[in-house]
């Protein structure tokens, strides 16, 4: 069962903006891309580094270190040199509240 948490109001990440958090032991950047909210854990599977500071083109955020790419709706690796994909989680919006989901 998946156990929401809020995390932002929606005013507090505009479009293309994005905010790291940290949540039940996670850092997690919630991303808002084109009035949908898709969050990630900020960790780089190929060297642990922050990958939520690179660039977002699209729905793809680019680590800062070596250019990993990965797809912020679903964790995918979309270009290397990283070859794991990182965790992501469910999000929603419930009135003006950003949740993020966690499995129980």
């Amino acid at each position: 069962m998946t156990r929401y948490i809020t995390v932002a109001k929606t005013a507090e990440i505009g479009p293309g903006e994005r905010e790291i958090f940290d949540i039940e032991g996670y850092y997690i950047a919630v991303f808002n891309v084109g009035g949908s909210y898709y969050a990630i854990e900020d960790v780089c599977s190929h060297d642990d580094g922050p990958v939520a500071e690179g660039d977002l083109y699209g729905f793809e955020i680019e680590c800062p270190r070596h250019g990993a790419r990965f797809d912020i709706r679903t964790g995918a690796v979309t270009r290397m040199p990283a070859v794991l994909p990182i965790l992501w989680f469910p999000t929603r919006v419930e009135g003006d509240e950003i949740q993020v989901g966690f499995d129980d």
